[in-house]
């Protein structure tokens, strides 16, 4: 959605937005990180959406990148963690550390979001280690992946979908990438992680 912000509330913590597309004024939720990316309040704002709706009410939610609103999605995959809690998740923790706290299972990082107990946190570290890997999240916790660049992130996320566990996928790419070289195509990469993973 391309619009432009007319207000914003709430702007310590996850939070509204009031988007203006086309003369029409959307009332949209956001994490803390969302509605400090948008700019200053009458700018042209480029925001990803998801609505939810329920029996008696609809929602619309924002986000500044897609890759948010993909950790959204992945978080409220999770038995009891709603919109509210995932949003809270997002506006307390940037993406790289609660890919790190996945892949770590470091449940106590999760927990320093709002509403987010020591049983719940330890839920989604739980439930999503593998799935995060999907997202290439997982890649980015190796210090040979640091600084993914797409054909290292696509290669983690050929082999994830392959059935790999994200530790394994990240560990053969990582292999196959000192082995090949900067500069290894994408095909190369999978093909010498393959041989590697299946060792």
């Amino acid at each position: 959605m391309i619009a432009k912000l007319t207000g914003r509330l709430d702007s310590s913590g996850a939070g509204h937005a009031v988007i203006d597309v086309g003369g029409v004024g959307y009332l949209v939720e956001a994490s803390a990180r969302t509605l400090d990316a948008l700019g200053p309040v009458g700018g042209d704002v480029t925001i990803h959406t998801e609505m939810l709706v329920g029996e008696d009410f609809l929602r619309l939610l924002g986000f500044a990148k897609a890759e948010e609103r993909d950790w959204f999605r992945l978080l409220t995959s999770v038995q009891g963690v709603g919109a509210k809690v995932a949003l809270a998740i997002l506006s307390a923790l940037e993406i790289g550390d609660l890919q790190r706290a996945l892949a770590s299972s470091d449940s106590a990082m999760i927990a320093r979001a709002n509403g987010v107990g020591p049983k719940l946190a330890q839920r989604i570290a739980h439930e999503l280690k593998d799935k995060a890997g999907a997202l290439g999240g997982i890649a980015s916790s190796n210090p040979a992946l640091s600084g993914t660049s797409a054909p290292l992130a696509d290669a983690v996320a050929a082999l994830t979908g392959l059935g790999f566990k994200p530790a394994e996928a990240s560990a053969a790419v990582a292999a196959a990438s000192e082995e090949l070289g900067a500069g290894a195509s994408l095909d190369a990469l999978v093909r010498l992680a393959l041989k590697k993973a299946a060792k």
